[in-house]
C-alpha cells in the first residue's frame, strides 16, 4: 500500500517520520503547495525514504489525480478543507484520515457513511492528540466498566518554560487554537447533548512536580463524536484544555471585547477583520515551538461487578531532544500514523465514516505508542 500526506508543516513532518521508522508502506509522499516548507521538511526528514512534491488543495482536479494513487490519504492541513477531500476519497476509492478538530466539519463527514462503505472506504476523523488518542482512552474506560458515571479528558500542550503574560506557545495553528476557545464545547450530561460556552467551568488539575496544580476549562472539538458513540453509555462526559494558572484570566478578556470575531470593522476607511490581527499579535508575541510538554489527564468512574471503580490515565511526553521534535509533533501525528498503519496491516476494516473510539483497537493502540515512548499509565482504586 501507498500513503499520501497533505501538508508539511509540523504535523505532517511528524507523521512522515513515523511512517519512514515504523510503517510498511511501499511508497510515503509529503505533499504540500508551499516550496519553501518542502525543502523545509526534507531537511527535517533527512535519510528518510519519503517523496516530496507540490499540491495545493484548492485545485481539486490535482487532488483528484492525487488520491487516484494513493490506498491511504492523511490529512495535516487546516480543518475546512477535510469535508472536501472526504468526498473525493470517497469517490477515488482511498482511505482518508485526519487531525480535525471541529465538529461542524465531522458532522458533514459523517453524512458521507452509506457513499463511503458502498465504496469500501473507510473515513476516520479527529485522529490526533485530542480528539484522536484520548478518545481511544475513553473507549478502552467504556471497555473497563459495567456501567460509567463519567468520563473527564483533561489536555493541555505547554511550554516547558512558560513565558507571561500568557505562559503558552503557538504549538499548532493560532486559528486553530482561537477556534478551539470561542466555539461552544459538547458535553454529554446523562443522555442529553448540551453545547456550553469555552473558556467557562474553570478547574484545577493536579499533575507531578515540577507541574503542581494546573487549571482546566471547557474548549471545543475534544469530545468530538464521544458524545453521541456513548449517549447510551456513559452518564458524564466533557472535555477540557490544561493551562499554567491565570492563562483563562488573562486571555478570556480579549476574546470577550471581540479580537476573535471575523466581521469586519471599519478603520480609517478600510475594512479589517479583527481576528487576523490578533493573529498576526499571537504570532510576534508568542513564543513558537520550543521545547514543550503534553499533559494528559482522563478520568473514569462507574461500576464493575457490582464494586465502584475509579480509572486516572496519565500521560506526560516532553520534546524530543535527538529528533529535535516537539511533544505536540509526537502525540499528534504518531497517533494518526499509528492507525495508517492498523490500516496497512488489515487490523483496522471498517468501511464508512467512524470516531476513533468506535473502532480503535484500545490494546494495541497503546501498545504502538509505547514503542514511541509514550507511555499511559492507566491506575484503578477500588472502593
Amino acid at each position: 500500500m501507498d500513503v499520501l500526506i497533505l501538508g508539511a508543516g509540523l504535523m505532517g513532518r511528524a507523521i512522515a517520520f513515523d511512517l519512514a521508522v515504523f510503517s510498511s508502506f511501499k511508497k510515503i509522499t509529503v505533499v504540500d503547495k508551499d516550496k519553501t516548507i518542502l525543502e523545509s521538511a526534507k531537511r527535517f526528514l533527512k535519510n528518510k525514504k519519503i517523496n516530496f512534491d507540490v499540491l495545493d488543495v484548492k485545485n481539486l482536479d490535482n487532488v483528484k489525480t492525487f488520491f487516484h494513487e494513493y490506498d491511504v490519504v492523511i490529512s495535516a492541513i487546516p480543518y475546512y478543507f477535510n469535508y472536501e477531500l472526504s468526498k473525493i476519497a470517497v469517490d477515488k476509492k482511498t482511505h482518508f484520515l485526519d487531525l480535525g478538530g471541529n465538529n461542524a466539519i465531522v458532522e458533514k463527514q459523517r453524512a458521507l457513511y452509506n457513499e463511503a462503505k458502498s465504496n469500501e472506504v473507510l473515513i476516520l476523523p479527529d485522529c490526533g492528540l485530542a480528539p484522536g488518542m484520548t478518545s481511544v482512552i475513553a473507549r478502552d474506560i467504556v471497555d473497563s466498566l459495567d456501567s460509567v458515571d463519567y468520563i473527564k479528558i483533561r489536555v493541555g500542550g505547554l511550554p516547558l518554560d512558560p513565558v507571561p503574560p500568557f505562559n503558552y506557545q503557538i504549538v499548532f495553528s493560532p486559528n486553530g487554537l482561537i477556534n478551539e476557545y470561542v466555539e461552544d464545547a459538547l458535553v454529554l450530561d446523562h443522555g442529553q447533548i448540551i453545547a456550553k460556552k469555552s473558556m467557562t467551568e474553570l478547574e484545577t488539575v493536579e499533575f507531578p512536580f515540577p507541574f503542581g496544580k494546573m487549571e482546566a476549562f471547557l474548549t471545543s472539538g475534544g469530545c468530538s463524536t464521544m458524545p453521541y458513540t456513548f449517549k447510551n453509555k456513559v452518564g458524564y462526559l466533557d472535555y477540557k484544555t490544561v493551562r499554567y494558572p491565570g492563562h483563562c484570566q488573562m486571555f478570556k478578556p480579549l476574546l470577550d471585547i471581540g479580537l476573535a470575531s471575523e466581521e469586519p470593522i471599519d478603520i480609517n476607511g478600510i475594512k479589517i477583520r479583527p481576528r487576523d490581527v490578533f493573529i498576526e499579535l499571537l504570532w510576534k508575541t508568542l513564543p513558537v515551538n520550543g521545547k514543550d510538554v503534553v499533559l494528559i489527564k482522563v478520568f473514569g468512574s462507574g461500576l464493575k461487578d457490582g464494586e465502584k471503580i475509579d480509572l486516572t490515565y496519565s500521560v506526560i511526553d516532553y520534546f524530543d531532544e535527538k529528533n529535535n521534535m516537539t511533544s505536540m509533533m509526537r502525540t499528534t501525528g504518531f497517533p494518526v500514523s499509528i492507525i495508517a498503519q492498523l490500516i496497512e496491516r488489515g487490523l483496522i476494516k471498517n468501511y464508512g465514516v467512524y470516531g476513533n473510539e468506535e473502532i480503535i483497537p484500545t490494546g494495541i493502540f497503546f501498545d504502538e505508542l509505547k514503542k514511541r515512548n509514550i507511555i499511559i499509565k492507566k491506575e484503578i482504586r477500588r472502593s
